[in-house]
């Protein structure tokens, strides 16, 4: 009878509730009873009978809703290993079926969470930069190794305040970590050594509620590999270039000296003009590097567009697009002319009509910015990515006086880069549509008070 459906159980019991009556009336009025005594007969019979059936054929469906029942209570208590028999009527024997089916695909995804998490837990627990997660109530709810070993001795902190655990700390690594901005400082630690960090933090929700992530990451190590290989560059390009100039100045020199045995001085001025020349050459290189090394502060002050766009159009040929802000700008005049000089020269070599170099001038928000446009053949997204980094050049090497090689220090973007950060702005370069280059030089504007 288990593998009947509901729906056969049903008609079944409708069949016995049509034809048994009439057969109990038929059979009590041939005992010569009356139509009343027949009624009350099959009515007696009937009750009990359609409760023995309906208790037959609806306990499955009263067994299957308590195990739906304590399948629910325990998967709200993450218990997902309830199963329930495949008994009684199709339908519930499928439900059933279905009901352990989907049991399993949620203990399989349990177990791959657990999995991830267990990951997680070993990539957080194991990373060497200190990870610190705090609650709304600035409780610490996570601390990985490396915070516990830079924060707390190798204690747990989990649970802790925040400000009571750093309030020991020194004090350059206490404002860091108070504070809401990422910043790159240097600690001195207890044993007398310098450790240099990257402090970066983050807001978001979790399970409703604020939380806050703090990170912390050793950088000395990494600076200091940085530093080596930033030096060894230096060294190779002022080797380079030294060398291309004191080869030709040893050989002139030589040949000075022999033409002065023969008594031939009619070509020793030649000779001694070419020296002074990759004299001066060197003197320049040399200089150049100096004045990076030792740009100074910048001396912000109102500067009117005309007057500075007439002196920088003597020192170079571009065209102003558009018409200058109304409101003047606010900057080193000298130092963002140097930075200008120096991208209208590259405008210049990177083979783009002259006509076509442009300098388009705007007023953005808190932002002034100059924009440098040429038609060249603008950058790779890998030169893009380096351009700006000291002494990387894509300039080739171009054989010179006396076959030396002759080409950029690498010096030219990075100048401007460090001129528009000393005043607080960036530098940004992109390809421009139909060819060329844009860069984009972006200043803060004035914060003097306005002239009365």
């Amino acid at each position: 009878m288990n593998g009947l459906s509901l729906r056969t159980r049903a008609l079944l019991a409708l069949a016995v509730a049509a034809v048994v009556p009439p057969l109990v009336i038929l059979g009590v009025r041939r005992l010569g009873l009356g139509d009343a005594a027949a009624l009350g007969v099959a009515v007696a019979v009937m009750l009990p009978l359609l409760a023995w059936l309906a208790a037959r054929w609806l306990a499955p469906l009263q067994r299957l809703t308590r195990a739906l029942e304590g399948a629910v209570l325990s998967y709200r208590d993450g218990d997902f290993s309830f199963n329930l028999a495949p008994d009684g009527p199709r339908e519930l024997a499928a439900l059933a079926r279905l009901h352990a089916d989907m049991g399993l695909a949620l203990r399989e995804q349990r177990q791959h969470l657990a999995q991830r998490e267990l990951l997680l837990d070993t990539v957080v627990q194991n990373t060497p930069v200190a990870l610190v997660l705090t609650a709304p109530s600035e409780r610490i709810a996570i601390a990985n190794l490396a915070a516990r070993q830079l924060l707390g001795d190798g204690r747990s902190l989990v649970g802790l305040d925040f400000a009571a655990v750093i309030a020991g700390l020194p004090e350059t690594l206490r404002e860091a970590l108070a504070g809401d901005g990422d910043r790159l400082f240097t600690v001195t630690l207890p044993d007398g050594s310098e450790e240099t960090f990257h402090h970066s933090t983050r807001s978001f929700r979790l399970q409703g509620q604020p939380h806050r992530l703090r990170l912390l990451r050793r950088m000395t190590r990494e600076l200091s590999r940085a530093e080596v290989a930033t030096w060894k560059r230096v060294i190779r390009v002022l080797s380079h270039e030294l060398n291309n100039s004191l080869a030709p100045i040893s050989s002139l020199a030589h040949s000075g000296a022999e033409l002065a045995r023969r008594g031939d001085t009619t070509r020793l001025p030649q000779v001694l003009a070419s020296i002074a020349s990759r004299a001066a050459h060197l003197h320049g290189f040399l200089s150049g590097y100096a004045s990076f090394a030792k740009l100074p502060a910048p001396r912000r002050e109102a500067v009117d567009w005309a007057a500075f766009l007439q002196r920088l159009g003597t020192l170079a040929e571009f065209h102003v697009d558009g018409d200058p802000p109304a409101e003047p700008g606010w900057f080193d005049a000298a130092q963002v002319e140097q930075a200008l000089l120096n991208l209208v020269k590259n405008a210049h070599e990177s083979g783009s009509d002259p006509g076509e170099i442009a300098l388009r001038l705007s007023m953005a928000g808190g932002e002034q910015r100059i924009e440098v446009l040429d038609r060249g053949p603008g950058m790779s997204e890998a030169v893009l990515a380096q351009a700006l980094l000291p002494f990387y050049s894509t300039k080739r090497s171009e054989p010179g006086l006396n076959g030396e090689a002759r080409g950029g220090t690498g010096l030219g973007l990075a100048l401007v880069r460090e001129i528009a950060e000393a005043h607080d702005g960036r530098v940004a370069l992109a390809n421009r549509e139909g060819g060329g280059l844009r860069v984009v030089v972006s200043l803060p504007r004035s914060t003097a008070p306005p002239a009365r």
